[in-house]
């Protein structure tokens, strides 16, 4: 393994769009101009988060840790491929690729933990409005996050550890845009059925699982605000849970189409374009939809520039 792996450890290139060098000039501009973007709404977030004493709150505080990890999830890919993008060299170190394959895996899957405790808090702030303080309390907010961090960092070291141990048996085209587990997988020269396997377990554990507890959670929030008889009354509790929502149905259905859908099944420009989207496109919608659609934060941003 450690001779057909030493001609990678001087790295890897990444072919990404290179076979359409016109495309690559536009995409270049795109997805500069989204990823700073990203940048400034997420970061506006945090801050608003924390200055504003009005959104000291369960959701705020799941939302600013959110908003933490698309900045840093971002900047694990995005940085690599405008260089790539810009120049001709599409090499990338074996030691970024495995530092961009650990943190990249280990902040999606978070991610997919914490929008299921974020659909857990909408669910007892709809459904339990009277006890929701009680219940989500700072101690459990804090644990549900650590929760959701320690499990992103557990299925990384596991999945990405694996991965780094097949031999590619100097393999060094990598026929995407980033260092991610499925393609990896793909340069190795011996059987990988045991990890094909793993990546569907570890899949299940960390998209199907936490979906289906949002659909709970909703299908719950659905029931509460039927029974609700007022028109405003409904408006507002929808109102509490449709930017989430949104979120939720982007960010899952680019990433359960990238990791549970046969490969087979689909091109690899499909492949590419569907991880452009979210790896560039849903961390930039993110904060645009919880901003624009909440008026706490509007007011928040509103209050903090006037005092600016």
């Amino acid at each position: 393994m450690w001779q057909s792996n030493a001609s990678v450890l001087s790295g890897f290139v990444l072919v990404g769009f290179s076979d359409r060098p016109q495309l690559e000039l536009v995409l270049f501009g795109v997805i500069l101009f989204l990823y700073l973007m990203t940048v400034l709404g997420n970061t506006i977030i945090i801050l608003v988060s924390i200055l504003d004493s009005k959104l000291h709150t369960p959701m705020y505080f799941f939302l600013s840790h959110l908003s933490f990890l698309d900045l840093c999830f971002t900047s694990s890919i995005i940085p690599q491929l405008l260089v790539n993008l810009r120049g001709s060299d599409k090499s990338i170190t074996y030691g970024g690729c495995v530092a961009q394959l650990y943190v990249s895996l280990a902040l999606g899957s978070t991610e997919c933990v914490l929008l299921a405790v974020m659909s857990y808090d909408r669910y007892v702030a709809v459904c339990r409005p009277l006890h929701y303080a009680f219940v989500m309390h700072p101690r459990l907010c804090h644990t549900l996050a650590s929760m959701a961090w320690l499990s992103g960092m557990a299925t990384t070291l596991v999945q990405s550890t694996l991965t780094l141990q097949l031999p590619f048996c100097g393999h060094r085209r990598v026929d995407h845009f980033f260092c991610e587990v499925p393609v990896l997988i793909k340069l190795a020269c011996v059987d990988t059925t045991f990890n094909q396997a793993e990546l569907f377990v570890a899949s299940v554990l960390f998209l199907i699982v936490p979906l289906s507890l949002i659909l709970i959670s909703y299908g719950k929030i659905a029931q509460a605000v039927l029974r609700i008889k007022s028109t405003s009354g409904r408006r507002k509790a929808f109102g509490t849970c449709s930017s989430h929502l949104v979120v939720v149905t982007i960010f899952y259905g680019t990433i359960i189409f990238m990791y549970l859908q046969p490969a087979r099944s689909r091109s690899k420009d499909q492949g590419k374009f569907v991880s452009l989207f979210y790896t560039v496109v849903t961390p930039m919608l993110n904060p645009l939809i919880y901003t624009l659609r909440n008026k706490e934060v509007k007011a928040a941003l509103k209050k903090i520039l006037g005092k600016l």
